[in-house]
């Protein structure tokens, strides 16, 4: 891999809408609309939102309106969902919402699909109710889901109005094997939660590439990676940047979830060793240093993955800190 092959790669955002400590939601989105921009103007490929529900510092929970509210607000970056937990929903109603949306932001919507809940099991009942097992039909609906947006099923009694006939670009996400396999199964682009869900990363890409069937979507394998970025003038002022998403990753590890935190000088009084070593394997794909450490790592991570598109999330708790973070990690890329 060369630095000119680097340079190849697209590089994304996905945001979950962070709320943090001091803020609220609505806050999170009017940052969310600025880093959007801000993006767009560094050559990010897309901005994606994730569906989350139940969690204090997670405001991405009604994401369709969100990616409306996203694409409303810019001009050129593909913005989508990283991604919509189908299982959470009808199979018609999403193609509906999407078909909206890129019948109003046309050829810039992307659909990325998801099994989980994205949430704590008593809150994934309270939203699938008696669907509480729809992950097992996963694929079903994702050619449900394609029937709908086909041309094709003009003549059906059944139809998505808008969406019928759009080409919405669709996306499997997943943390797993059988994720994996499902993208490969259909032809279809993979994008993997390193981000937070470490272990399975170099299993799964490896089946998903070995096991890959062309489709009329997809001629050839697709690897999305999604990491954390926290990147800062120095290796210093970034390590204590990261502090603030160590604490939100403690907070999963414990169950003791809160607002994004501020950053702090060190984690020694914060951590036991053994919630040190959860978090750290939860961020084993993290990016976390200067410009220069950046690069090197960055390349290192291409290198030994292959991947066709690294996709970064920062949870940074200062909102210009962000920003500056997003502009040096697109300038690994230039």
């Amino acid at each position: 891999m060369t630095t000119k092959q680097l340079q190849e790669i697209p590089y994304s955002v996905l945001d979950l809408a962070t709320v943090v400590e001091g803020q609220t939601p609505a806050d999170s989105f009017r940052h969310s609309l600025d880093l959007a921009r801000k993006a767009e103007e560094l050559g990010y490929k897309r901005y994606w939102l994730a569906e989350h529900h139940n969690m204090p510092s997670v405001a991405s929970s009604a994401t369709s309106v969100l990616i409306g509210f996203i694409a409303g607000g810019t001009k050129t970056i593909r913005v989508g969902s990283g991604g919509i937990m189908l299982p959470n929903h009808a199979p018609l109603i999403v193609a509906e919402q999407f078909g909206t949306l890129a019948s109003l932001y046309p050829d810039r919507i992307d659909l990325g699909l998801g099994r989980a809940p994205g949430t704590d099991q008593l809150t994934a009942m309270a939203i699938r109710g008696e669907n509480m097992h729809g992950a097992h039909h996963f694929p079903t609906d994702i050619k449900r889901l394609q029937q709908f947006f086909s041309a094709d099923n003009a003549d059906s009694k059944v139809r998505a109005i808008p969406g019928e006939g759009l080409n919405i670009p669709i996306w499997v996400l997943g943390s797993s094997t059988d994720s994996a396999r499902v993208a490969a199964a259909m032809g279809l682009p993979y994008a993997f939660a390193s981000h937070f869900a470490p272990t399975y990363f170099m299993e799964a890409i490896k089946l998903y590439r070995e096991n890959f069937r062309p489709s009329k979507e997809l001629s050839e394998p697709y690897v999305l990676a999604c990491v954390n970025v926290i990147a800062a003038e120095t290796d210093r002022e970034a390590e204590r940047l990261s502090t603030s998403v160590k604490r939100m990753f403690m907070g999963i590890v414990t169950g003791k979830r809160s607002l994004l935190q501020p950053p702090v000088d060190s984690m020694d009084d914060i951590w036991n060793i053994y919630e040190e070593q959860a978090v750290n394997q939860m961020l084993t794909y993290s990016f976390i240093g200067s410009p220069g450490k950046l690069e090197k790592d960055v390349l290192s991570f291409v290198e030994k993955t292959g991947v066709d598109e690294i996709m970064a999330t920062s949870h940074i708790y200062d909102h210009q800190a962000r920003l500056k973070s997003y502009e040096i990690f697109s300038n690994v890329f230039r």
